[in-house]
């Protein structure tokens, strides 16, 4: 489904977007407010409002805030934050602060220090879907990722966390993937330790529910979320998920039926949806205490929402 099917844009709709969108690119210093904005493209404060947010998914506020961020996140290492904020157009560093600690969930020195003074353990175990990496730090799981043979643990690990330090010490992992894949009896709640913004972690919550062999799609998300419009950036935020199998992205399709992407590779989410189903048909009453399902739900998972310490 294109964005013009989406939002129900005529072209001179699109053409209005494209030129707001342009204008905030090319003011984003100045920090314009929503109507001057939309003086740019002739249309009351409103309208423009509504339309933009429509065909955009956010409002043109939090548009201008993620293009402020993205801005700050290039430019922090070289700057203070006194600096910086001038620079962006922000008054205070104050306001970077805020903007940094509601799209980036941890402040400005927590994203400069990329996890400085974390410590991260890891290690590499077999599972049914391949090869996995384990990662952990005190508060809890912090990575899985299924690994292809030319893609390096350790790298993976520092492109989240590129000044923690990391270890590897499988001993302190087995005992995670052994409850993952090959759990015995009831296991205590795994706690899991993910670094986003905001939205991808309302996302990564709303993933939790979705049952062990059931399926979902990208707009039932939105819906769940109560962004009906944000299809397309629940899609982003699917597939920016750092913690396979658990936070189970695998579970989410196209509303046509068609599977849509996986960061680990098509031919394990079909594995992985194909195993589930294979376990879960006929079988609501079963004893789960066998079966890896059992710490896939939600009651058995716990999500901090949190940035490195």
């Amino acid at each position: 489904m294109n964005a013009r099917s989406e939002a129900n844009l005529n072209p001179e709709d699109y053409q209005r977007m494209a030129q707001a969108i342009a204008f905030l690119q090319q003011h984003q210093i100045s920090q314009p407010d929503l109507a001057t904005i939309a003086q740019q493209v002739n249309l009351s404060e409103f309208y423009f409002q509504r339309l933009f947010t429509r065909w955009a998914g956010i409002s043109p506020k939090r548009f201008l805030q993620n293009l402020t961020i993205e801005q700050a996140k290039r430019k922090i290492a070289q700057s203070n934050l006194l600096d910086l904020s001038i620079d962006l157009g922000l008054s205070s560093p104050g306001r970077l602060h805020d903007l940094f600690v509601n799209l980036e969930a941890m402040s400005p020195g927590e994203f400069k220090s990329g996890g400085a003074g974390l410590q991260i353990r890891y290690g590499l175990h077999d599972s049914p879907f391949g090869r996995s990496l384990i990662a952990t730090t005190a508060r809890g799981i912090c990575n899985l990722h299924f690994l292809d043979a030319d893609r390096s643990a350790e790298t993976l690990l520092r492109q989240d966390w590129p000044n923690a330090e990391i270890h590897f010490d499988p001993t302190v992992t087995e005992a995670i993937a052994a409850q993952i894949f090959q759990p015995a009896g009831l296991q205590p709640p795994l706690t899991l330790h993910v670094k986003g913004t905001n939205f991808q972690i309302q996302v990564w919550r709303a993933l939790l529910d979705v049952r062990f062999g059931d399926l979902t799609t990208y707009q039932s998300l939105a819906g769940r979320l109560n962004r009906p419009t944000a299809a397309r950036a629940i899609g982003n935020a699917v597939g920016d998920n750092p913690i396979a199998y658990l936070i189970p992205c695998h579970r989410v399709i196209r509303a046509s039926g068609e599977l849509g992407g996986y960061r680990w590779g098509l031919d394990r989410k079909r594995m992985m949806l194909g195993w589930e189903a294979g376990r879960s048909s006929g079988e609501l009453g079963r004893d789960c205490s066998a079966e890896p399902c059992q710490q896939t739900d939600s009651e058995q998972l716990t999500l901090e929402g949190l940035t490195p310490v």
